[in-house]
């Protein structure tokens, strides 16, 4: 269970991870090591999943960002671990939900240009058997972005 400090050494990380652990226990009212052994129960219990430093996807000239809707006629567990699998090793796909609804399946997917969605496009019809129906929207604008996920109480 976490308790107050916990949840805000959380917030605290999801912002910044790069702060440091003193910056971190001065902000939680703790000193270093017991603020450290905190941060360490969190990553062992798998609050805490992975530290990252997040790109801009205009720097690299990844300006295209489409979700991909996939239907698929094959429900076997086999298919859904080699879709998951052949998806997995698609460096374009950031993300990747099956859903409910009229689709089983959505990736987010980001590439440089048109060009670049045709060939991850092509890759994936080519790769992913027994799909049904593969569409595509693509964002005109990205309003909201975080990975800061909301934390209960």
């Amino acid at each position: 269970m976490l308790d107050k400090k916990d949840k805000e050494l959380l917030k605290l990380l999801q912002c910044d991870c790069t702060l440091s652990l003193q910056d971190l226990a001065e902000a939680v009212n703790l000193t270093p090591n017991p603020c450290w052994k905190r941060i360490k129960r969190l990553e062992d219990e798998g609050f805490i999943i992975g530290r990252v430093a997040l790109l801009s996807k205009s720097k690299l000239n990844l300006s295209l960002t489409a979700f991909v809707m996939i239907k698929t006629r094959n429900h076997s567990h086999e298919w859904y671990k080699d879709f998951v699998s052949q998806v997995d090793d698609m460096v374009e796909v950031i993300s990747l939900f099956r859903t409910t609804g009229e689709y089983d399946y959505l990736l987010q997917v980001v590439v440089s240009d048109m060009k670049g969605y045709d060939d991850f496009y092509k890759k994936l019809v080519r790769l992913v058997n027994e799909l049904s129906d593969v569409t595509s929207s693509f964002s005109m604008e990205e309003i909201k972005y975080t990975t800061q996920i909301p934390l209960p109480g």
